[in-house]
């Protein structure tokens, strides 16, 4: 099938789409309870400072000293480090089929993702992103977050794309809702099947295609 619409770009989120996200709820949650922290303050703490964090306007080492290490702790930073990094997991699944879009379109591949920088530069070195990632849009680089328009548009512009070229592919339907609005089309991912069919249908159909389920 041909790219009949000629969609030539992907924007991709990484967290809940390529790989597990990198530090949600409930990864913190497992954190407090392997630590033995009081998750209600930690939270509290967390939902004031992640942001800065996020935006790359604070290091790890800041934020944890503001969440975590405020107080004594019988574990050090670097353990607690550890551990937060160890929680990313891959969708080899979804990074196959992306990798598989890309050769067979020569689609240029975007990351527009809300990553902190410690872990951002972990997630991309451990599971190989820059493999078939072009750039990566991510907050902690260009101090911007979803759901503020303006990462979309920094992202069109550094892309040098038009945004009827571009499927933005992201979990958080608010977040694909707001990239919709700015005619963007864009799919919530649930899997890779459903993303697959969506794909198919704006021209991006992938031949010889052996994910499971495919055929059913």
């Amino acid at each position: 099938m041909l790219n009949k619409n000629k969609i030539t770009t992907l924007f991709l989120d990484i967290g809940g789409v390529l790989l597990s996200n990198g530090w949600g709820h409930d990864l913190r949650k497992l954190a407090a309870e392997k630590f033995h922290l009081d998750e209600t303050e930690m939270e509290e703490r967390h939902s004031i400072m992640f942001a800065t964090y996020e935006e790359g306007r604070i290091s790890l080492d800041e934020y944890l000293g503001r969440v975590i290490f405020y107080e004594q702790r019988d574990f050090t930073a670097d353990h607690f480090r550890d551990f937060m990094f160890s929680l990313s997991t891959p969708d080899p699944e979804m990074i196959a089929f992306i990798k598989k879009l890309k050769a067979q379109f020569g689609l240029k591949i975007v990351a527009v993702s809300n990553e902190a920088r410690e872990l951002n530069a972990y997630r991309i070195n451990t599971f190989g992103l820059n493999d078939f990632i072009d750039f990566f849009i991510s907050s902690c680089y260009v101090h911007l977050r979803k759901p503020d328009e303006a990462i979309f548009k920094l992202a069109l512009d550094t892309a040098q794309v038009s945004k009827d070229k571009v499927v933005y592919i992201d979990d958080v339907k608010l977040f694909t809702d707001i990239a919709m609005d700015l005619g963007i089309k864009s799919i919530q991912h649930i899997d890779t099947l459903s993303t697959s069919k969506a794909l198919t249908a704006l021209g991006l159909h992938l031949e010889q295609t052996k994910m499971n389920h495919a055929q059913r």
